[in-house]
């Protein structure tokens, strides 16, 4: 059945992400990492909250496309985007962000392409969107928003910077 979530659905998981990093992390210095294309928007929002907090935050934006297992299961050539990490992996409390979590793919890539960078202190996951479905043991430390679906189901996300415009929706997957 297909379901769309609004800007201020997603508006409401950025916070709850927020205030759940802020509780767990005491004020600790941290190092938000989004995962491109569109966790790095969601990573931005975080950090835009948790920026009133007396704290030291990092923001760095990670490119995964050459670490994924999947190129054969692409329809195109992957685009590479620029990965931006301008502070020290070594020995930081890393908050990777990523705005869908499904089979735990993206983050076992993201985590062998955040290894090339230093080895960081603790790596904590937080998602927009957990909808289930894993592959790998993989699960978030922060969700802004956890969706019941069907394997079959595709979940898009769209963000304005990105797309325009904020919307989440839920729709069957077309290919057989």
């Amino acid at each position: 059945m297909p379901m769309t979530l609004s800007a201020d659905d997603i508006a409401a998981a950025v916070d709850r992400l927020a205030e759940a990093i802020r509780t767990k992390t005491a004020n600790a210095p941290i190092a938000l990492v989004g995962i491109r294309r569109r966790g790095d928007e969601v990573a931005e929002r975080v950090l835009t909250r948790l920026a009133e907090d007396d704290r030291e935050l990092n923001f760095g934006m990670l490119d995964i496309s050459l670490y994924r297992d999947d190129f054969e299961h692409l329809h195109e050539n992957p685009k590479l985007l620029e990965s931006d990490i301008p502070f020290p992996i070594e020995g930081a409390h890393v908050i990777l962000v990523d705005d869908v979590l499904f089979t735990g793919r993206t983050i076992r890539a993201a985590l062998d392409a955040l290894a090339d960078y230093g080895r960081p202190a603790k790596v904590e996951l937080a998602v927009l969107v957990d909808r289930g479905h894993r592959e790998l043991p993989i699960q978030p430390d922060y969700t802004g928003i956890t969706l019941s679906t069907q394997r079959n189901e595709n979940v898009l996300v769209c963000l304005e910077k990105a797309d325009g415009l904020d919307q989440i929706r839920v729709i069957a997957n077309e290919s057989p």
